[in-house]
C-alpha cells in the first residue's frame, strides 16, 4: 500500500522496509540515490534535495520497496506501486525509459546502481 507524509519535505514510500524484507527471509540489496543529482531535479526546484531508496528481492530479481523524501515525491511513488504489485521484473522495467529531464531519471540511476554497484 503506497503511503505519503504531506510535509516538507514529502515523504513517500510503498513495499516492505529493508529490515521487514530481511524478516520475511529475503535475500536483498538496497540501493539509495541522491534525487538532487538527477539533471530534471534542478529543473524543477534550485537547490532540489532529496533522497530515493529500492530494495530488490535478489533471488527473484523485483522490487520489494520504493521510498523517497524531497518536494513533490508523491508524484513518483505510482509507478513504484505498479513495479511491485506487478512484479515486473527488473530486466523488463529498465525498458520503461522515464522522460528526460524529470526527477523521475532516478529509476535509471537506480539501475546502473543495481547493476554496477556503488
Amino acid at each position: 500500500m503506497p503511503q505519503v507524509v504531506f510535509t516538507d519535505p514529502e515523504i513517500a514510500s510503498v513495499g516492505l522496509t529493508a529490515a521487514a524484507a530481511e524478516a520475511a527471509g529475503l535475500r536483498i540489496r538496497v540501493v539509495d540515490y541522491d534525487l538532487g543529482a538527477v539533471a530534471g531535479a534542478s529543473l524543477h526546484a534550485d537547490g532540489y534535495r532529496g533522497h530515493a531508496r529500492m530494495v530488490v528481492d535478489e533471488d527473484r530479481k523485483v522490487i520489494v520497496s520504493f521510498a523517497l523524501a524531497g518536494p513533490d515525491v508523491a508524484e513518483l511513488i505510482h509507478a513504484a506501486t505498479i513495479a511491485i504489485v506487478g512484479e515486473v521484473p527488473l530486466d523488463r522495467l529498465w525498458h520503461a525509459v522515464p522522460a528526460y529531464p524529470t526527477v523521475s531519471e532516478v529509476w535509471l540511476r537506480l539501475r546502473l546502481l543495481e547493476t554496477y554497484g556503488r
